[in-house]
């Protein structure tokens, strides 16, 4: 898909979603245009009930627009069935939550590899995707430990090769750092650097300028309209100094 000429692996038209009625009308999205290039690394910042995770589950498929369009990788997402887009946020979409949403019973590698199982992959290839993701995230000598024997940054680090199982088209990440000390958000960033070095399309909802520093692009939110845009120069960044360790 293209606009102009330029590659577009998502783009959106005029997005809105409300709650309630007359008075206590909520436009919570308001009317967005959006386009993604692909292997562009995207920040959604803005005060919170902004709207910004109200936009993400929205470009995920986790929730309906009332109106406009939503189109990624040449598909129209926002009125196909729901079988349909099921799939779809399995194969196409990695999604990463500020509450990690491991499963606790499962060791590591078993929560990394579910997806793949989910999307109809066999257990052999699906445990050999899942122990080479976890080894690119440094976790490798942990893929035997449940959630509850890991720290916060190493859970979120499973959720990240977790959201990478399937070789999705864009990854989206709802406050991926929320819960998480300096350190482990240093660990983190430096993920999201290597995503994007790698060309990995991210959409990254976040309050944190530290993490919406790390992106290529900054869109701030308010009353659920996008009014501000700022381009960062892309290439390496101390993260170091993004992140007090101190702190």
């Amino acid at each position: 898909m293209k606009d102009g000429g330029r590659p577009v692996v998502m783009r959106v038209r005029g997005l809105e979603k409300r709650y309630g009625a007359d008075e206590g009308l909520v436009r919570a999205v308001d009317g967005i245009d959006l386009d993604i290039a692909p292997g562009e690394t995207v920040a959604v910042t803005g005060p919170s009930g902004c709207g910004k995770s109200t936009l993400l589950h929205l470009l995920g498929g986790l929730d309906r627009p009332d109106s406009g369009q939503i189109t990624l990788a040449g598909q129209r997402i926002d009125q196909m069935p729901e079988r349909s887009l099921a799939r779809l946020r399995r194969t196409c979409i990695g999604f990463m939550f500020q509450a990690f949403h491991l499963v606790d019973e499962l060791t590591a590698v078993e929560n990394v590899e579910l997806p793949a199982l989910l999307a109809g992959c066999s257990a052999r290839l699906a445990r050999k995707r899942a122990s080479t993701l976890l080894e690119q995230v440094g976790l490798a000598e942990r893929a035997r430990h449940l959630p509850g024997q890991l720290s916060g940054g190493q859970r979120q680090r499973v959720a990240v090769a977790r959201a990478l199982i399937n070789e999705p088209v864009i990854v989206l990440a709802d406050e991926p750092t929320g819960n998480l000390d300096s350190e482990a958000t240093l660990d983190v960033l430096r993920l999201f650097e290597a995503l994007h070095t790698a060309g990995q399309t991210l959409i990254i909802v976040t309050h944190d300028q530290r993490v919406a520093a790390t992106a290529g692009r900054i869109l701030s939110m308010r009353d659920g309209m996008l009014v501000g845009e700022t381009r960062l120069a892309d290439g390496p960044r101390d993260l170091g100094a993004l992140v007090d360790l101190e702190g």
